[in-house]
């Protein structure tokens, strides 16, 4: 666990890039907003959301994991079982608790006014995959904090579960779209962009589905996959119909005092 920051920001900007290269080479959707201004207010909010996550959790989950290994503390520290099994089942729980946290801030309305701050985008690319609230961020923080403790995740687990979360929020957000050939089986596994630009609707029924940010299967399971929207994909209305000004989506002010408004 010595190499995990390198670990992390290898992949995490080894995703960014290819991503916004597809996206600067075959985009699937144009921009109404001016990609400098609406990246300075994604990047820049998730900057801030860093910087508040390490002053309010100063002390990153894998090195909490590694601290509950070696005093028995959690589920699977107490349970006999082996290393392998402890790790999946890790990456499966905590991957379900991520669907079940993004049900959640889509059906709380305070919570909601956190993560309108992402829908309210009126262009998806890998931006934003990286456009939270920081409060949300502090937020899901900490749901996974209490989930790592009572599961007692192992370190390995919790670096390889935060690797896939950031890297397919960056894959499935990307403004590009895969041939048929490739999307139509791999959306059996993972969260594509065609069925991530559904949750991204206008229409709240589409809004309301696909909440998975990597595979498809929760989905599945809990009744909130829909494999088509209502237009084609290059003609959904993203965003948020109240936020129908460019400027309300390309300022960092505006999108930091966003949920503090009505």
């Amino acid at each position: 666990m010595s190499h995990e920051v390198y670990w992390r920001l290898g992949f995490f900007f080894s995703v960014l890039a290819i991503m916004m290269l597809l996206e600067w080479q075959k985009p699937a959707r144009q921009s109404t907003i001016k990609n400098r201004s609406r990246w300075f207010a994604n990047f820049g909010l998730t900057f801030t959301s860093t910087l508040l996550a390490r002053f309010t959790v100063p002390v990153g989950l894998t090195a909490v994991a590694v601290y509950y290994q070696q005093h028995g503390i959690g589920l699977f520290n107490q349970l006999n079982v082996s290393p392998l099994t402890a790790v999946i089942l890790s990456l499966l729980l905590l991957d379900l608790i991520i669907y079940w946290q993004h049900r959640l801030f889509h059906q709380v309305p305070i919570l909601w006014r956190l993560h309108r701050v992402h829908h309210a985008d009126a262009h998806i690319d890998t931006s934003t995959g990286l456009r939270f609230h920081p409060i949300e961020i502090v937020l899901s923080i900490l749901i996974k904090l209490i989930a790592v403790t009572a599961l007692g995740v192992p370190a390995i687990a919790v670096l390889i579960f935060e690797i896939a979360l950031n890297g397919l929020a960056l894959f499935n957000h990307a403004n590009i779209r895969l041939p048929n050939s490739i999307e139509k089986p791999l959306r059996l596994v993972l969260v594509t962009q065609v069925l991530h630009r559904i949750h991204h609707s206008q229409n709240p029924e589409e809004t309301n589905s696909n909440f998975g940010f990597s595979v498809t299967w929760w989905d599945r399971l809990f009744g909130s996959y829909k494999s088509q929207a209502s237009q084609p994909d290059k003609n959904i209305a993203l965003g948020l119909s109240q936020y129908p000004n460019p400027k309300q989506n390309s300022s960092l002010w505006q999108l930091l005092i966003m949920p503090f408004k009505k």
